[in-house]
């Protein structure tokens, strides 16, 4: 696991572009990736090949001239805040300025596109006029390739100016992205050639006594340099105030409301991180992907497991956008379908790392019967490629049931962990209620083959009863030989048996497995499951003061909820909005 960045990032960004690292000391961008089907892959540029540490030449940096005078942003001190907590803006004072920025990059309908923007605005509260000069100047000294571990390419980094615009792209042809850089008025263009060349795109404005001027920078991407340029032309047309209006709109109807201020902060921003760094548009086919984040920080990169997609990424994409969560969900049929729970994938359904295990396969029948029981849009199960997957789900499971108990037996845990026995009290249990849908869902000769689901929790209830210190517990793992093993498995722990039907919350003997389990935060999946529990509330009072990694979800964690490792994790931050949602609106937890 990798270690969360020093520098408290501002990130944002759209499904076709992540902005992971905006500088909060100066508002600079120090790198932008994209998604490219057909590398498996993001392709990121960068200013510097250690852009994840701030040290090195930013790709773009803001700066500010004043009569001439070159003026730092940064000389009293920049104040970030989160408007509909994912556009990053900023003030500060320059002299007698005021100087407010906002990075975005446009969401909506018609406002969908491959690109950024950056508004700066000049106040002058001075008593003259002041000449000012507002410019975005950058280097390109690194691009790289990356689904876990990162490749710096090996042709050389070219800036070009085309017109009023510069050009970034590789030398080596064809390129797999270009991005081109440009202003929303008159504005002077620079470029410096070099092994790590170097550019500006400036703006003259001048600001009057009590005045305001602004200025806007668009950054586009394009497979190649020819669409990088007419994507800026289409930003430039619909002009940067309507692409933010938009913006601003689209990111509000996705916000979820509780009734508790620090809740819906805590809901909303982790699922606004889920939704736009959980998966994502390709810049070579335009397809949506799901992957586990798409922050340059965390170790799974842009690999998924089943699981993870379908039961913590979707669920909060849903709860926001219920259109986005069917393309995805007959996505992850297309993509992943032809082998459910095989292991990890690349973004395409490339096998990236083989291992069965029950809960990936199940996934799918619990992905398409939480969307139909929520959005009554019974239709899905007609489309092909979903009942396909249905079906050979199903097949995959019963083909792991045991000759003479209903129980089912797995290569490896939900977490791709080797398992000390076969049989998992939380895969059986995920088992369970997946054949509950498959009883509803599939052919009616077919349906009468599937087990019968209530013979599988018994079957838990009895197989899986174990003692610790003299009381009845649930032991985590069994062979069905006599050999049990207590220790849980933090992400498919025992204590999501509730959400499955496997048990109820006030039963005594899961109220022991959980206190069993003990309390102290590690793994925030595991904290995420203990809003079922008998300290829910507690819990819920927990995370919303946890810090997290920057407020977004981090797999490791310490006891007052700093990210310790594997920051940026977006799958998991959709898992930690939607169980905070759901611990508030449907479990009534007090927030």
């Amino acid at each position: 696991m990798r270690a969360p960045p020093q520098i408290p990032w501002q990130v944002t960004g759209n499904h076709w572009l992540s902005l992971p690292c905006v500088h909060p000391a100066d508002g600079s961008l120090h790198a932008v990736g994209v998604l490219h089907r057909g590398s498996r892959a993001a392709v990121e540029f960068a200013g510097d090949a250690d852009f994840m540490a701030g040290t090195g030449a930013p790709l773009l940096k803001p700066t500010l001239r004043v009569n001439g005078v070159l003026r730092e942003l940064s000389e009293q001190g920049i104040a970030w805040e989160r408007a509909v907590q994912w556009l990053p803006t900023f003030t500060c004072t320059v002299g007698s300025l005021i100087v407010r920025g906002t990075i975005f990059a446009p969401h909506g309908r018609d406002t969908d596109l491959s690109g950024a923007v950056y508004t700066i605005a000049v106040e002058n509260r001075g008593p003259e006029t002041v000449d000012v000069e507002l410019a975005l100047e950058g280097t390109l000294g690194h691009r790289q390739l990356r689904v876990r571990s990162p490749r710096a390419f090996d042709d050389a980094h070219r800036a070009s100016r085309v017109g009023d615009l510069v050009v970034l792209e590789g030398a080596a042809l064809p390129g797999l992205v270009s991005f081109a850089l440009g202003a929303d008025g008159e504005a002077g263009v620079e470029v410096t050639e070099g092994t790590r060349p170097t550019f500006a795109v400036r703006r003259a404005l001048r600001v009057e006594r009590g005045m305001t001027r602004q200025a806007a920078f668009y950054l586009a991407a394009g497979p190649e340099r020819d669409g990088a340029e007419a994507t800026v032309a289409a930003m430039r047309r619909r002009g940067w105030r309507e692409l933010l209006t938009s913006t601003r709109e689209a990111l509000r109807a996705l916000e979820q409301v509780t009734g508790s201020e620090a809740v819906d902060r805590l809901i909303n921003r982790n699922l606004l991180f889920a939704y736009f760094y959980g998966c994502g548009r390709a810049l070579d086919d335009a397809h949506f992907y799901l992957m586990r984040t798409r922050a340059p920080w965390h170790d799974r990169g842009l690999t998924v497991r089943d699981w993870e997609a379908l039961t913590w990424t979707l669920p909060a994409i849903q709860l926001a956008d219920p259109g986005l969560a069917r393309e995805l969900l007959i996505r992850a049929c297309e993509l992943h379908g032809y082998a459910p729970g095989q292991g990890v994938h690349y973004i395409d359904g490339t096998l990236f790392e083989p291992g069965f295990s029950l809960e990936g396969a199940a996934a799918y029948a619990l992905a398409v019967d939480r969307y139909l029981r929520d959005t009554g849009d019974d239709q899905l199960v007609e489309e092909p490629v979903v009942a396909d997957t249905l079906y050979l789900a199903h097949d995959d499971i019963a083909a792991r049931q045991d000759e003479r108990i209903p129980l089912y037996s797995t290569e490896v845990s939900v977490s791709g962990a080797p398992v000390a026995h076969p049989f998992t009290l939380h895969g059986n249990a995920v088992v369970a209620q997946a054949l509950d849908v498959f009883r509803r869902t599939l052919d009616e000769d077919t349906a009468k083959e599937v087990q019968e689901p209530d013979a599988v929790r018994a079957a838990l209830q009895k197989h899986f009863a174990a003692e610790s210190e003299g009381k009845p517990t649930l032991a985590a793992a069994i062979d069905l030989k006599g050999s049990r093993a207590l220790d849980d498995d933090p992400i498919g722990t025992a204590l999501w048996l509730p959400l499955y039907a496997a048990a109820d919350r006030a039963d005594q003997t899961y109220k022991r497995t959980a206190k069993r389990l003990g309390t102290v935060p590690r793994e925030l999946a595991q904290q995420c499951a203990r809003l079922l529990g008998p300290d829910a509330a507690l819990v819920l009072q927990w995370l919303r003061r946890a810090l997290l990694d920057d407020g977004v979800a981090a797999e490791l964690v310490d006891e007052k909820g700093r990210a310790v490792a594997n920051g940026g994790d977006a799958a998991l931050s959709g898992l930690l909005a939607y169980m905070a949602w759901y611990a508030v609106q449907v479990l009534n937890v007090d927030a």
